[in-house]
């Protein structure tokens, strides 16, 4: 049997660059990322609540006059993957051994730090442990033994507050000396064919062997195949490695935590217990949709929109720009190009900058908010009886929450969901009925102008939805529900800094990526109407539009570009409706197709990366003609009932 290719230290894991790397490993939630940032100094999204971290980010870090790359990794409970962004983790570990292993720990939870770093420990990589988040583990009365750490495993243990800097001097330090841990675990349950291999991570392989053939790990660990083949007969014995684990974990906290001064209580800590509760819970998440709504729907898609779209491009920039174009003798088309009626500025630009953008960034703020509260896990908690019927659980919560800023990243979120049913699940419902940021600020402003009644019904149309396609999806698609383990943040005060920061660089985001896109798609609407294709298109969609959904024919227009970016569609209806050409259950009733229509072409090729193409394509030819259906059903109820709003 062959061993291992050599110590740690002799094998660095060395990238394209030459550069030495170095892995911040750690449960969820625990400031990887903000040390991430105070090493490198690259910011990456930094919010309080679990899965933020779903893709793996690079930076270069100098100590002295060396430099090393900086991984940082997805969060993990453990090394035995029962997630996605789990097994992400884990196959660093195992492929790019990396030279150093940094774990960052939340101080407060003894335990989940312990279990991780038995783990870290027989992968046999120089490892450093942070003990983050000191700061809130002293107000709980809680200190660490880290020299009772240092001892038992062979390490350096630093502690830090990554948020304001505390510690980090003192890490970079102890960087350069990092050591190969010791593996207290006792080696009980080591198959006697490889009892002579000392050094090997077989209690890890042991637990592997409960999900995956152990076979390939052990190759890719650089050990002979053999030794895989041999640990297949072991399974059952994984599953008790893994009691005897956390047996050992749970004597040890005995030794590291002392507790002996008095946790004080703090209103957050009331808070935080209060938004858990159905009979406070409720009455809470009614509050903060209420705020959201006069912030996000009265403030920036009412105030600001109106002064932007009426005032600045309306009364001055386009006006402007009208005359000078006369005045250089431009041309008609020319003109039409730029100011017509699908012009690039008065169409492209005054969507993206005078209706999107001032909703998009007053979104952005409250959605921070949200996320550096620390509100949205206890919004999945208090979700979670109802994904149950979905064939899910509350953990599902975050990523439907997250397509409120942005369908496509929501969709590579659905990595943190334990199965592929869960994953394959929670993507069609994204890309049936989540509106983002965008076309949900419109929306809002756009109902909350008509009336409250036109907001509230299109809102249970939406949910209504949701959970029937969820839970037939829950009834048909084969698999099972993960257990539903979630990490609960503290609530926290937020950080302004870090909110502002975070708007800009999304803000800076949907600049980039959505000005293009609606120029494209004003190129389009000009190209087809100067072609009489737009016309044809209108007159070949007027049976759906106008009769079963008994919408003006122009309505065609906005759902054609709708999957080019569903904000843009968004957009025109909010035009059309400004122009009184819609009455409000025409509003309501094509806000409800474009909701359940098409995702955007972003987010489809984010469901061809994720799911592949073939289950892609079969996504979108659920969701369009179930869109229409729903929305021909909804036209026939209002006006069969006489509804008015």
């Amino acid at each position: 049997m062959v061993g291992c290719e050599g110590s740690a230290a002799a094998q660095p894991g060395t990238g394209p660059t030459g550069r030495r790397k170095i892995a911040l490993v750690g449960n969820p939630n625990v400031g990887k990322s903000v040390l991430f940032m105070r090493l490198t100094g690259r910011y990456v999204a930094v919010s309080n609540y679990p899965g933020t971290t779903v893709e793996v980010t690079r930076g270069v870090m100098k100590l002295g006059r060396d430099e090393f790359e900086v991984i940082d990794t997805p969060g993990v409970n453990t090394l035995v993957p029962q997630s996605e962004d789990e097994r992400v983790t884990r196959n660093i570990l195992i492929d790019e051994k990396p030279d150093i292993v940094v774990q960052v720990a939340d101080a407060k939870n003894v335990m989940r730090t312990l279990h991780v770093l038995s783990q870290l420990s027989e992968i046999r990589r120089p490892t450093v442990l942070v003990l983050n988040l000191m700061d809130e583990a002293r107000l709980r009365g809680i200190e660490i033994r880290d020299d009772e750490i240092s001892k038992l495993f062979g390490i350096d243990v630093v502690k830090t507050v990554a948020t304001e800097g505390t510690g980090i001097s003192q890490l970079r330090r102890v960087l350069r000396g990092a050591r190969l841990p010791a593996s207290p675990f006792a080696a009980s349950f080591i198959p006697r064919e490889a009892r002579a291999q000392p050094d090997l991570p077989l209690q890890l392989l042991l637990e592997w062997a409960q999900y995956e053939d152990p076979h390939p790990l052990a190759h890719r660990m650089g050990l002979d195949g053999t030794l895989g083949e041999s640990l297949e007969r072991y399974k059952d014995m994984g599953r008790i490695v893994s009691r005897e684990r956390a047996a050992f974990v749970e004597g040890l906290v005995e030794r590291i935590k002392d507790q002996s001064a008095p946790a004080r209580v703090r209103w957050t800590e009331l808070l935080g217990q209060w938004t858990r509760t159905p009979l406070l819970g409720i009455p809470i998440l009614a509050g903060v949709l209420i705020a959201t709504y006069y912030f996000v729907g009265v403030l920036g898609a009412g105030v600001l929109v109106d002064f932007f779209e009426d005032t600045l491009f309306g009364r001055y920039l386009t006006p402007a720009l009208s005359s000078l174009l006369r005045t250089l003798s431009a041309g008609q088309f020319i003109t039409d190009l730029v100011v017509g009626k699908y012009g690039l500025f008065s169409v492209g630009l005054t969507y993206a900058f005078a209706i999107v953008l001032p909703v998009v960034s007053t979104f952005f703020i409250a959605f921070g908010v949200l996320e550096d509260s620390g509100y949205l896990p206890r919004l999945a908690i208090l979700s979670d009886r109802i994904f149950r019927l979905m064939g899910l659980n509350g953990k599902a919560v975050l990523p439907m929450v997250l397509g409120l800023g942005c369908d496509t990243m929501a969709t590579l979120t659905t990595r943190i969901l334990g199965t592929k049913k869960e994953r394959l699940t929670t993507t069609i419902l994204l890309a049936l009925g989540v509106p983002c940021s965008a076309q949900l600020g419109v929306i809002m402003g756009l109902l909350g102008a008509r009336s409250s009644g036109a907001l509230v019904l299109f809102i249970l149309l939406i949910l209504s939805q949701i959970l029937i396609v969820g839970t037939l999806s829950g009834r048909l698609l084969p698999g099972r529900r993960s257990d539903f383990i979630l990490e609960i943040p503290p609530i926290r005060m937020v950080k302004w800094e870090n909110i502002l920061l975070k708007t800009g660089l999304r803000v800076k985001w949907f600049l980039l990526e959505a000005v293009p896109l609606f120029l494209a798609g004003t190129m389009i609407l000009f190209a087809m109407d100067r072609l009489k294709l737009l016309g044809a298109l209108v007159g070949g969609l007027r049976p759906v539009v106008s009769g079963l959904l008994g919408l003006p024919p122009q309505t065609a227009e906005v759902f054609v570009m709708g999957f080019l970016r569903r904000d843009y569609g968004a957009a025109g209806l909010f035009t059309m409706s400004e122009a009184g050409m819609l009455t409000t259950v025409q509003v309501v009733v094509s806000l409800t197709v474009l909701t359940l229509f098409v995702p955007c072409i972003a987010n489809f090729f984010m469901i061809v990366k994720e799911q592949g193409l073939k289950r892609a394509l079969l996504i979108l030819g659920f969701i369009t003609p179930y869109a229409v259906a729903a929305g021909a059903v909804v036209n026939f109820a209002l006006r069969r009932l006489g509804v008015s709003l």
